[in-house]
């Protein structure tokens, strides 16, 4: 069985290192998440051997360029490779990237898909090379944004097709079979690294319903789309959530219509979901 490599740092690569596993022997995983994180722990209940950084040094540089294997994998990672990393793979690494590409290229395809009202996005399958998502396309297939998706369900969605993507493909690109393309760079777009307060809106001039839906959508489960409201001379934080609810600091989540009931004199905030609600 070949060996692989995989670089990946989010709960929704899992059913990436799923195929993988099935495919290849896994001869070191590279994750960005502390061990409490989903990536270490699929490597811990399936005896892989990983590393849990936040950037590299010449240990794990060296570690990685003196590896056997010929082929590795990237998927949702945040942080950018070195070259002499990229160059000691004789198949280069290939990138798993959830969107149509060049449209959407870095760290927020996803949300940024639902924010902008996407009616469709997809998964591209790519050679990595030294720029961010510039890399040859070996395949893209489309995906349909629902109305209801947010961030975590789009992802989760992306992230399974993206598995598929490389059962179908990776052994016929490794035996020379899969033909690649190079993007359209003229038509490329990029996205942001989110902060905390992208979510933030101002109670006294919200946005318009139809664009407080698609923030709340996108900026589930982080970083939360939310205001600020005064409930006993205590101003609090209050989060909107996906299926019509909001969550004041400190409490659970609740209907819209039991906030209502609850807090009628926030006369601000009861009267927006009101609108929300009709």
């Amino acid at each position: 069985m070949e060996k692989c490599i995989f670089f990946g740092g989010s709960k929704y690569v899992i059913p990436l290192l799923e195929e993988l596993k099935r495919k290849f022997e896994i001869e070191l995983v590279i994750t960005t998440e502390k061990e409490s994180g989903a990536v270490p722990k699929f490597c811990e209940e399936n005896s892989l051997h990983y590393l849990s950084i936040q950037r590299f040094n010449k240990d794990h540089k060296s570690l990685i360029i003196n590896h056997k294997s010929k082929v590795a994998v990237l998927a949702d990672f945040g942080l950018i490779l070195l070259k002499d990393i990229l160059n000691s793979f004789e198949f280069g690494i290939l990138n798993i990237h959830p969107s149509l590409l060049p449209k959407y290229r870095g760290p927020t395809p996803g949300q940024t898909a639902i924010l902008n009202g996407d009616k469709s996005t997809g998964v591209s399958l790519i050679k990595l090379d030294d720029k961010v998502d510039h890399g040859d396309v070996l395949i893209q297939t489309k995906e349909e944004v629902r109305a209801s998706d947010t961030a975590q369900s789009l992802y989760e969605r992306l992230f399974e097709i993206g598995s598929n993507l490389l059962d179908q493909n990776i052994k016929q690109y490794i035996k020379g079979d899969l033909k690649i393309t190079e993007q359209d760079h003229k038509k490329a777009s990029f996205t942001k690294i989110l902060r905390k307060n992208d979510g933030y809106f101002d109670l006294g001039n919200p946005p318009s319903l139809g664009k407080l839906d698609l923030m709340t959508r996108a900026y589930y489960p982080w970083p939360g789309t939310w205001t600020k409201i005064r409930i006993m001379n205590k101003e609090l934080r209050i989060k909107f959530l996906p299926e019509k609810k909001v969550q004041v600091e400190g409490k659970k989540p609740v209907s819209y219509k039991d906030f209502i009931n609850g807090y009628p004199q926030t006369k601000e905030i009861t009267e927006l979901l009101r609108r929300l609600e009709a």
